[in-house]
Order: C-alpha cells, then structure tokens, then sequence
C-alpha cells in the first residue's frame, strides 16, 4: 500500500506502507546509527517523535524481547529506506514488520532517507505526517502538521507506581522520567538496590525511603514542560545526597540550579557522537538521543562546571556540582546497542555512594 509522508515545509515524500497504516502527525528526527533499532523503537524518550534511521537498511536481525528498553515502542512513527522482511540471528523472536504491527506504530519504507535527513538538517527538526490516504488535501493537512506539539510526554511515559527492580548493598533511587530499562540493569549488576519512582513523586516521600543515592533518568520531551518535577528535584540536590543524572535528568537538575535549557536545531541523536572529558583531556564515543541542551554560559559558576562537551560542536555534555556529590551527563554511559566507552560513571556514582555512607 502507499504511503506518504508530508513535511511542515510541503515536502512530500511517497513510499510503501509499514506497520500499522493509522495516520499520525509528530516531529521527525533522524537516528544515525547503524544497529539497535529495537532498543531506540523502546527508549521512552522519543515518546512524541517518528524516528527516521538513516542507515539504508533495518531489520535484517529481527526482533528480540530481552533487548527491549521498555515493554512497548515509543515513537509516533517509524521512517526507513528499506524493511528487510527476512531477519537473519539466532536469537530473533519476530519480524519487524510484525512488531510495528502488533503495537500499532505506522511507518513508511522505499524513500529517500538521505534526502529527507538532509533537509532535516538545513531547516532544523520539523513536523509531518505519515498517511495512506493518497486524496490528502495539502492546504488542510498543513495547518494541522505545522500545529503539533508533544504534551505531557514525561507523564505519558513514567511509570505509575513506585516499583522495586532489584535487591543489593546500595539503596538507589531512580526517578523514572522515562527512563531505560538498561540504567537499572547497570545498577543492579553493581549490587544496588534499585527501586523505581513516579516522575511526579515528591521529593519528601523519597528521602523517607533514605536513598543512599539518586538516579535522575533520560526522558522525552521539552524540558520546560516539566517545572513541577524540577522543583522536587531541587529539593532532593538541597538533600545532599549522592545524584547522578542522564540526558532529561540532566537538563532537569540544571534548571533546578539557576541555568537555562534550548532547543537544537536537529539535536543528537546516534551512537558515535565524541564527547571530550575536560579534567583528562580523553575524548569517549558516547551513544545520544535528546533535541534539548544546557545552553552554554547558564550554569551559575558558583554552583557548577562543566565536566564534558562535544567534540562535534562544543554543546554541553556533562556538569560537576561544585562541594557536592552530584554530576550529570548529556549522553548515555549505560547505552546498549552502542559504546559503553563511558560505563565507568556507574562505577563512580557506586563510589560516591560508598564514600558518603561510611563518612
């Protein structure tokens, strides 16, 4: 079956249908990287996007469950060159084609992916729809497309009750702003008791838990819609208690702290962005997926510095609070599939826990 996806600019583009053929409007943004596309169709932070993967083919691998993020795909929408319809590994469960199918996420297959990325790039990230319907009236379809926004996309995808993950020596909080089901895997594999916690949980129910740290996790979505979360989270910082945050965690915690967030012109979104430690001078290939940044010369120099910044255009990737133990990064360390060149931030979270539980 046809199907089209039509730009907030009148772009059109026409291929075949996959998935499910229901039309959807949303913000389409480009993923470079060449494998995990079950791991970016689960990560809860493209609640609100359709995802374009630039790589010509995907699918070729099939689907496996154990690799999944979250327990359902996210995106609105999912845009490829090319579906393979005969997934070749041992450990494959189901077709992709299939998996989009049961989980009614439309998408669209035989367009110029390279095209559609390269405008994505000179005009910035932008809305569209992907329809079926071949008599779509262009003039009445625009105002709709060019109108969307993602609402409350951090409520649509936190969890809706507080949740133990695993058992261990090291009380861990982890505040589920949408996170990946791979951030708790790390912890727990370090002997951290992990348990889950609503975006929304005030921060005084969490101290009655007494964490001996807390994880900030990625999540979706503009952070400025989100000012209620980051007052709890202000109160949790003013805690002092160890704090590691991810992605929207970190965005959250530096808004909390007097600094500004801004909205990329396409954002970063692939798994060999460079982002350089500014304390060793190491440069680390780190797996990313967020349109918003910590706008540079907003961080209240008092308050803290930054730790890391990408090698590609200098945005920020990291902040040390200053006379705390609490640091943020831009990228994630527990990404799977992708580099786990930075897993050694669970590594010192762990040891700031430790530190602060025997002082």
């Amino acid at each position: 079956m046809k199907a089209f996806l039509i730009l907030a600019d009148g772009t059109i583009f026409e291929g075949r249908s996959i998935g499910s053929q229901r039309e959807v409007i949303s913000e389409i943004v480009f993923n470079t990287s060449m494998t995990g596309y079950l791991e970016i169709l689960t990560d809860p932070s493209y609640a609100g996007e359709a995802v374009v993967m630039t790589y010509p083919i995907i699918g070729n691998y099939g689907i496996c469950f154990d690799d999944m993020e979250d327990d359902k795909p996210w995106p609105d929408g999912f845009i490829v060159r090319e579906l393979s319809e005969t997934p070749s590994n041992f450990r494959n469960e189901c077709g992709l084609s299939d998996f989009l199918k049961k989980h009614d996420i439309p998408g669209i297959q035989g367009i110029d992916t390279r095209a559609l990325t390269k405008i994505l790039r000179s005009q910035g990230t932008m809305n569209g729809m992907i329809t079926t319907n071949e008599n779509f009236d262009l003039e009445e379809i625009l105002p709709r497309i060019r109108a969307f926004k993602a609402e409350d996309v951090v409520k649509k995808v936190t969890c809706s009750e507080k949740e133990h993950f695993s058992d261990g020596k090291y009380k861990v909080a982890l505040m589920d702003f949408g996170a990946k089901r791979n951030i708790a895997r790390e912890l727990a594999k370090r002997g951290c008791a992990v348990t889950i916690y609503p975006a929304y949980t005030p921060a005084e129910e969490i101290m009655k838990d007494a964490p001996d740290g807390i994880m900030l996790s990625n999540g979706p979505g503009d952070p400025k819609d989100c000012m209620p979360i980051v007052h709890e989270v202000k109160k949790l910082f003013d805690a002092d208690i160890p704090m590691f945050g991810i992605c929207l965690g970190h965005q959250l915690l530096a808004l909390a702290n007097g600094a500004d967030t801004r909205k990329m012109k396409w954002g970063h979104r692939g798994a060999n962005h460079p982002v350089k430690d500014l304390e060793t001078g190491r440069v680390y290939i780190s797996t990313q997926n967020h349109g918003y940044v910590v706008a540079d010369k907003t961080v209240p120099e008092d308050v803290a510095e930054m730790s890391f910044r990408n090698a590609n255009d200098a945005t920020m990737e990291g902040l040390h609070y200053l006379g705390k133990n609490v640091f943020t990064v831009q990228f994630h360390p527990e990404a799977c599939g992708g580099p786990q060149d930075t897993g050694f931030l669970f590594d010192k979270f762990l040891n700031m826990m430790e530190v602060a539980k025997d002082a």
